[in-house]
């Protein structure tokens, strides 16, 4: 195994956290900022407020994009497996 191999296995790998964290992290940013800007406009400076509403969000978000993202790593890793073969030889 060279050091492309290895560099093209990082960069999949990374392409592919990037991948599964983005439905939760941008769910949780945008209902984030929406609250954020409701407490500004209202001034109501309570921390709890923001954590209940992106908690259900977040799960929402895990429900609808999970079996997309289960899809991905599944394929994801079954070609990395796949790959063993050649990576040895």
């Amino acid at each position: 195994m060279n050091a492309d191999t290895v560099l093209d296995i990082t960069r999949q790998a990374m392409v592919m956290i990037l991948l599964l964290s983005m439905p939760i992290l941008l769910t949780a940013l945008v209902v984030g900022l929406l609250i954020g800007m409701f407490q500004a406009a209202t001034q109501i400076n309570e921390m709890t407020l923001s954590f209940i509403p992106k908690l259900f969000a977040v799960v929402l978000a895990i429900l609808l994009a999970g079996p997309w993202m289960l899809h991905l790593l599944t394929d994801y890793t079954l070609n990395l497996f796949h790959r063993i073969p050649s990576l040895i030889g």
